[in-house]
């Protein structure tokens, strides 16, 4: 694939998915303690999302940068916009702005889990096939 292939496709990923996370490794097998870390958020809300794995090409993260202006990964996307990283995506958890966000119930406060530690998710997303291998 081309660069501008590349390119299309991760366009293409954001705009088709509701919510869309760009990670080091996959939901299940995270290759990275941010990567885990937002994706385990994610589940924690019960919230369906697609998921690509950015390590098989390095083109891969090269042209999500190019696309969203955002360094580092993970990167989340929700309807098409940059949410952000690990440490934003945490903290929109813990204030309740992530639910919201993602369209999805706010747990009770007393219900609230503790923000997810680094553990493989719980429940397996919805599922994007990595044709940039």
């Amino acid at each position: 694939m081309t660069n501008q292939e590349i390119r299309g496709f991760i366009q293409n990923a954001i705009s088709e998915n509701h919510v869309m996370l760009f990670m080091k490794g996959t939901p299940d097998e995270p290759r990275c303690g941010f990567s885990a870390r937002t994706a385990a958020a994610l589940n924690a809300l019960g919230a369906q999302y697609a998921a690509l794995d950015i390590l098989p090409d390095p083109r891969i993260k090269q042209e999500l940068v190019a696309v969203s202006g955002w360094p580092t990964s993970p990167q989340l996307f929700v309807d098409g916009k940059l949410v952000g990283g690990c440490d934003i995506v945490m903290e929109m958890y813990e204030s309740g702005e992530l639910a919201e966000a993602l369209g999805v119930a706010q747990p009770d406060e007393e219900d609230t889990p503790a923000p997810p530690a680094a553990d493989a998710p719980e429940s397996a997303p919805l599922g994007i096939e990595n044709r940039l291998a």
